[in-house]
């Protein structure tokens, strides 16, 4: 059919359903607001398997490498088109040193990583090898500094290391160490969790330490920092409280760490095994996080009603109990359909707020929590959250589109309702209009009208991810189970489009 559905087929066993109808309108005439690529943005921590055997093998060994990456991880994570990633943690931060991972590594001093199972660090992964994988991806570096165990000149001779020309002290080690030319590094984290593990502070406390800290982070040789204050985690609006009025306009942003739990089973709950209740409830708690960031923001919005503080919500996603037979301590999970939902539906809700969100960091990016990649020796495992990352990629940097979503709701235990469709949209510089919608119910078939105001469509395609349970994931005997495929249930009308989206679907389409 000319000027009609541009799509490949799309074949897929699905079950029989009913049917539920839904409306979505997009105004894609209106948007003003760009999606910050940095929505997308990773967390590398050393923790567990993350950095050794997920990002890093070292130079040495058998695992296919480049430059002691693991170069299977590295394209994998070169599609996915990584805006920003956050390092050295996470609570590792704060404790780590970082003139213990620089130099020879055979003269790399070792440490005991007190906070994630007691394994043995040897430092073989630093400052260079961390930036330097940044420069590979194309990505910025987010550094996160320690506070809660280092000194005002220990974290300012680590700016002076990075980021100055030569001529400063740091800068003639730098070049000792193999590296003439400063890296740019702009986002800097003054400490990490200072509520928690990042020293148990009071918010008073710490604020009087950010302005020491940040005060001693110089901006080196046209470096311009972007400096970032340990914000709350979920609900302590007082903590953002405090910190806007005592720190204010001497922090460019502030973060929010905000993780989606099981809280009322009396433990995380299982990756893999949990019920249909379970699985609406999940949904229910990572939509939560919309009124958490809404309250903080209007703390926000009290002290900086021109919005020049940014919120960076640098820790989120889903936390289960670690996987049988793991090492303790090493926050391994699986990752199934479920987290690739709980994916979607929150990047559905940053697009609405970018104006005041300007950066969010998933954690994390390998072998821990909602990750986007397993390994397991010299193999390698894209999850479902992956993939959802790579579908959403297309609205990195693109204009957001209004939108309103009318759809029925699903009753959940502790009073949440859960909207059974999620959507969002943007243009991108060509014009080309790109929607993800998401069908988050078990059984029904969603038929979705999309209402595009301003814009008559020409041609459409898309790709689906689905599965046939909704507790299917990706393993190593089977890494393939849960991916994307063509889509070819949306066709065009009068007035946009109409959307046949199968149960527990998560589907994206480009529209000219």
């Amino acid at each position: 059919m000319k000027n009609a559905i541009l799509c490949a087929a799309f074949c897929l066993s699905l079950p029989l359903s009913a049917q539920q109808t839904a409306t979505v309108n997009i105004h894609a005439d209106q948007g003003s607001r760009i999606i910050p690529k940095e929505i997308y943005g990773q967390f590398a921590e050393h923790l567990g398997t993350c950095i050794y055997g997920g990002l890093w093998v070292g130079e040495d060994s058998p695992i296919p490498n480049t430059q002691g990456y693991r170069t299977d991880v590295l394209e994998a994570l070169k599609r996915l088109k990584v805006p920003v990633m956050r390092w050295p943690g996470g609570c590792f931060a704060d404790e780590y040193h970082w003139m213990d991972g620089i130099g020879p590594k055979e003269n790399r001093p070792r440490m005991v990583n007190n906070n994630w199972g007691g394994t043995v660090e040897d430092n073989s992964f630093g400052t260079h090898e961390f930036l330097n994988l940044c420069e590979l991806l194309g990505c910025e570096p987010y550094i996160s500094g320690n506070v809660g165990s280092g000194s005002v000149e220990e974290m300012a001779k680590w700016v002076e290391y990075m980021t100055s020309e030569q001529g400063s002290p740091m800068a003639k080690l730098r070049l000792e160490n193999g590296r003439e030319k400063p890296w740019k590094v702009k986002y800097f984290g003054v400490g990490n969790e200072s509520w928690g593990c990042g020293g148990s502070m009071r918010p008073e406390y710490y604020s009087d330490l950010y302005r020491r800290y940040s005060t001693y982070c110089r901006n080196y040789n046209g470096n311009q920092l972007f400096k970032i204050a340990s914000g709350a985690s979920d609900y302590d609006y007082n903590w953002t409280e405090v910190l806007m009025r005592n720190i204010g306009h001497r922090m460019d942003g502030i973060s929010l760490h905000y993780y989606t739990v099981l809280g009322w089973t009396g433990s995380k709950g299982s990756a893999t095994q949990f019920s249909d209740e379970d699985y609406y409830w999940t949904l229910g708690k990572c939509r939560e996080i919309e009124e958490v960031v809404k309250r903080h923001m209007a703390i926000m919005d009290r002290f900086d009603p021109k919005k020049q503080i940014a919120l960076l919500v640098d820790e989120w996603g889903t936390w289960w109990d670690e996987e049988p037979g793991t090492v303790p301590g090493h926050l391994y999970q699986q990752n199934t359909l479920r987290d690739a939902f709980v994916a979607s539906l929150t990047l559905d809700i940053f697009h609405q707020y970018t104006d005041r969100i300007k950066m969010t960091n998933i954690a994390q990016i390998a072998n821990v929590l909602q990750s986007m990649i397993l390994t397991r020796d010299d193999k390698m495992v894209l999850t479902p959250t992956y993939h959802v990352f790579e579908m959403y990629n297309v609205h990195q940097d693109a204009t957001y589109l209004p939108a309103e979503v009318e759809c029925t709701y699903k009753e959940v235990r502790d009073r949440r309702r859960v909207p059974l469709v999620s959507a969002t949209a943007s243009r991108d510089q060509e014009g080309r209009i790109h929607i993800s919608l998401s069908n988050v119910h078990l059984t029904d078939t969603e038929e979705v009208t999309v209402r595009l105001e301003g814009l008559k469509a020409k041609s459409v395609e898309g790709r689906i991810l689905t599965s046939e349970r909704i507790d299917d994931y990706n393993s190593f005997d089977q890494p393939a189970r849960v991916q994307p495929k063509a889509f070819k249930d949306a066709r065009i009308t009068n007035e946009g489009l109409r959307v046949k989206l199968p149960a527990k679907s998560i589907v994206t389409l480009e529209v000219k």
